[in-house]
């Protein structure tokens, strides 16, 4: 039942968000943009743009949708229904606990073997979501470091983090395809070669620039978690927990070079330059402050 609650919430979200995106687009076209001197009434196409909301929020509700199908299925793990050891034991405890707490229903529970010290949350909604924490995470952090990240997680389940996520992906795929529409239409009719070049290229482009949005959005919502982690099992806890598997990182880093170079960078968030505007972590030295400041 949970399942399709979710399913059906993210249908009417999308039916919403694409009803008033038409709306606005209409107002904009034909009211705003005339009232400044711009006439693009000719030039956009509605169907371009129906089409680019359909693709844009289908793909992206889809993803969410199926999303604990797709962890699954791309993870070795198993799920903790009970508790048969003292490691699922804290981390099926602390899940529920938490979620009592908040009053929400119980995530789905997951262990999966990996070495580095992780955990995810997903789902379509509050209510139907899942945490799951890798092997790595047991071996290398104590109890409380443990407790302070799958409140972290939960926090991101609270705080509706997967669904925000998907909107703006949403939006960002809905521009990406509008405007290489836009270009490919008007460029078609004297060159249908280039158009077609054209539009592949500014769909590459536009989907790497898109990611800048939603790497920032992803950053400020790690801080969140962390505050929600903070409030939940301790400020000292969610610190001591980010000091760990930073130390983690650089043991691995020392170990294996450039081996897993992606897994490290994904969990310390340790980009500098242009690639830091693509970093889905803050860097934890940052979120420890952030966190001491609190």
């Amino acid at each position: 039942m949970n399942k399709l609650k979710g399913i059906g919430l993210l249908l009417i979200a999308n039916v919403l968000i694409f009803v008033t995106l038409s709306i606005s687009f209409q107002i904009m076209v034909h009211s705003i943009l005339p009232a400044f001197g711009i006439d693009v009434r000719g030039a956009i196409n509605q169907q371009d743009l129906v089409w680019a909301l359909v693709i844009g929020f289908g793909g992206a509700f889809l993803s969410l949708a199926f999303s604990k199908q797709m962890a699954r299925s791309m993870l070795d793990c198993r799920p903790i229904t009970q508790p048969r050891s003292h490691a699922e034991q804290v981390i099926y405890g602390s899940v529920q606990e938490i979620a009592q707490r908040l009053h929400m229903a119980m995530p789905e529970v997951w262990v999966y073997d990996s070495p580095d010290p992780n955990a995810f949350a997903t789902g379509p909604s509050r209510n139907n979501s899942m945490v799951a924490v890798s092997t790595g995470l047991l071996q290398h952090l104590r109890e409380e470091e443990v407790k302070a990240v799958l409140a972290h997680e939960m926090g991101h389940v609270y705080n509706g983090d997967m669904f925000t996520t998907t909107v703006l992906a949403g939006l960002m795929n809905t521009f990406v395809y509008f405007i290489s529409r836009w270009v490919y239409r008007n460029l078609a009719e004297r060159n249908a070669p280039l158009a077609f070049g054209v539009y592949m290229f500014l769909q590459i482009v536009l989907s790497f620039l898109a990611m800048i949005p939603i790497s920032w959005f992803s950053r400020r919502r790690e801080y969140a978690a962390d505050a929600f982690a903070a409030k939940v099992y301790g400020r000292d806890a969610m610190i001591s927990a980010l000091r760990a598997i930073d130390r983690w990182v650089h043991r691995a880093q020392c170990e294996y070079a450039t081996q897993d170079a992606l897994a490290t960078m994904k969990i310390s968030g340790k980009t500098s330059g242009f690639l830091s505007l693509f970093a889905t972590h803050p860097p934890i030295e940052a979120r420890i402050n952030a966190l001491e400041r609190a």
